[in-house]
Formats: C-alpha cells, sequence, structure tokens
C-alpha cells in the first residue's frame, strides 16, 4: 500500500472516533462572531491573552467574537480622552457601555445611611459626573453601593437616610435618562445593602425611573438564594444584572448555579439589557479566555 492511502485510511478510520469533536469544534469555529442573544459585557482583562491590554483592542476582539456590550467599573478614573477614545469606539460598532461605578467615595464608611451631610455632598457630586461619563460613553446605568451600616443608627433610620440621597441624587440624573442602579453585596457584613428585597424597598421610596436594582446573581446567590422566585418578586424594579458563577466568581458553568436556567428565566420574561460579566476565569491564558467564551456559548445558544 502507497504511503498516502495508508495516511488516508488511517485518517479516515480515526475520523469515525473523533468526528464528533471535529464537527463540533468546526461548528463552534462558525459561531465564534454570532452574536450571543443575551447581551452580555466583558469587563477589561477578560481577554488580555488574545488581544493585549489595551482596552480598544480588547473591545474589537470582544465585537468580532459575538459581544456587544462591555463594561467598566473603573470608567471614571480613566483619561478624558481615553473616555471619549471608548465612546466613540463602542458607537462606531453599534455596542453598548454597561455599568460604570458612580464615585461616592468609596462603598464603606462613607455612607448614605448616616445622614451626614458631607456624605451626602460627595455622593452628588459623583452624580453631576455621572452625567458626563454618560455623554462620554453613551452609557446609561451607574452603580452605585450606600455604603456601611451606621450601627449607631435604628436600621429603619438609615433607610430613610438613604432614600432621601438617592432621591437627590435622581432629580439630578433623571433630566439625562440616567439610570442609577443600586447593587447589594456580599463582600463584606458591614455593607448596608444585603439583599434584593432590600433594595426593592429602597427604589419604591426613591420612586424614580432613574433608581433601580442592580442584581448580582453571584452576590444574590450567596446571600439569599432562591434566584428565580427572588428575581419575579423585584422584576419591576431590576433594570441592569450582572454574573458570575458561586463559589470562586468565575465564568458561568464553573460553580453552582444553573446558568442555562436562568438566563432563560430572564430572557423568557424580555430581559433584553447588558449582562455584566464581572467574574473572572477558571483557567489562565489564552486556553482560559477560549474556555470562558464556550462557557457562554453552551449557557446561551438555546435561548434563540
Amino acid at each position: 500500500m502507497k504511503r498516502s492511502q495508508f495516511i488516508r485510511k488511517s485518517l479516515l478510520a480515526t475520523g469515525t472516533i473523533a468526528g464528533g469533536a471535529l464537527t463540533a469544534m468546526a461548528g463552534n469555529s462558525r459561531q465564534d462572531g454570532k452574536p450571543f442573544n443575551l447581551n452580555y459585557g466583558p469587563h477589561q482583562g477578560l481577554f488580555e491573552h488574545h488581544a493585549g491590554k489595551n482596552i480598544i483592542d480588547e473591545i474589537q476582539f470582544a465585537y468580532d467574537r459575538g459581544f456587544r456590550s462591555i463594561e467598566d467599573n473603573g470608567f471614571s478614573g480613566r483619561p478624558v480622552a481615553e473616555q471619549e477614545r471608548i465612546g466613540a469606539t463602542l458607537a462606531k460598532l453599534g455596542m453598548a457601555m454597561g455599568v460604570f461605578v458612580l464615585d461616592k467615595g468609596g462603598n464603606g464608611a462613607n455612607t448614605l445611611a448616616a445622614g451626614k451631610p458631607e456624605h451626602v455632598d460627595i455622593f452628588l457630586k459623583g452624580c453631576r459626573q455621572a452625567v458626563e461619563l454618560a455623554k462620554r460613553s453613551g452609557g446609561k446605568f451607574t452603580t452605585v453601593v450606600p455604603g456601611d451600616f451606621e450601627r449607631r443608627l435604628p436600621m429603619d433610620i438609615q433607610t430613610a437616610n438613604v432614600i432621601e440621597a438617592l432621591r437627590r441624587g435622581a432629580e439630578i440624573l433623571e433630566p439625562h435618562g440616567i439610570v442609577m442602579v443600586l447593587e447589594p453585596l456580599s463582600d463584606t457584613p458591614d455593607l448596608f445593602l444585603r439583599t434584593a428585597s432590600q433594595t426593592y424597598l429602597i427604589c419604591k421610596g426613591v420612586n424614580s425611573p432613574s433608581c433601580k436594582i442592580l442584581y448580582d446573581v453571584y452576590h444574590m446567590q450567596r446571600n439569599e438564594g432562591d434566584l428565580l422566585a427572588n428575581i419575579d418578586r423585584c422584576w419591576d424594579e431590576i433594570a441592569y444584572f450582572q454574573v458570575g458563577d458561586n463559589p470562586g466568581r468565575k465564568e458561568p458553568t464553573t460553580g453552582e448555579i444553573n446558568y442555562r436556567n436562568l438566563f432563560r428565566h430572564i430572557y423568557d420574561k424580555g430581559y433584553r439589557g447588558v449582562v455584566g460579566m464581572e467574574h473572572g476565569k477558571s483557567t489562565a491564558g489564552r486556553e482560559g479566555e477560549e474556555k470562558l467564551i464556550a462557557a457562554y456559548r453552551e449557557v446561551d445558544d438555546f435561548l434563540g
């Protein structure tokens, strides 16, 4: 038998074993640039091994792999020229800016729960800054964390202080169509805002289209669980989602949260906003970045 015929027959034989995997790989390559059904928003660093450390290059890479938004918690700390380049790149590609963090002087002791005028003044300054940041980025969502408990005050007084401060912030943001999204967190038990239902109550008290809930699935799994039911209970005040699996805060499919069911749930309820990818990677390097993208394809493809 000629060597070429032997190689051909060998390849055909092994194809009966590996053909399924090869077909799957070919299918994945064809899916690489297809937009996802939900609008997932990566942050800088998730694709740096493919695109490098320049955020503009990462935005282009994300677009080429099917993502149609980003989020940038640290946007306010970037030079104005870089902010404008990011906004122009997103506009050119037809991508959305997700959340950037409103500067209120830190998430800890500088708390709106205390009712201190100096804390509120810093927050209101951040709201005015957010108007300018939104103009440069095209974004409409800014994350607010009220800060720590003020344990010398009764809980209801703290809640009233937070509502009053947020009402004043909403007066600044509302004319510009900007939404501050309140994020309950699990990082430390000292933080005032902990659950979706508590955040729902505050949003009802503020009573403004510019004050809604940022439902971070990772934090809410840790703090309260019962995810789908709690999403339904708070649905009319939820304006934004972030994700990360638990434990570990890595990409979907790496932990205990059934993201396929969760994404189906919010998709069927009509959510088409940004889903912020506020998590790390379970595997380092280029391999980890490919694994992350494959995980999102796995939990998203069945939505279409």
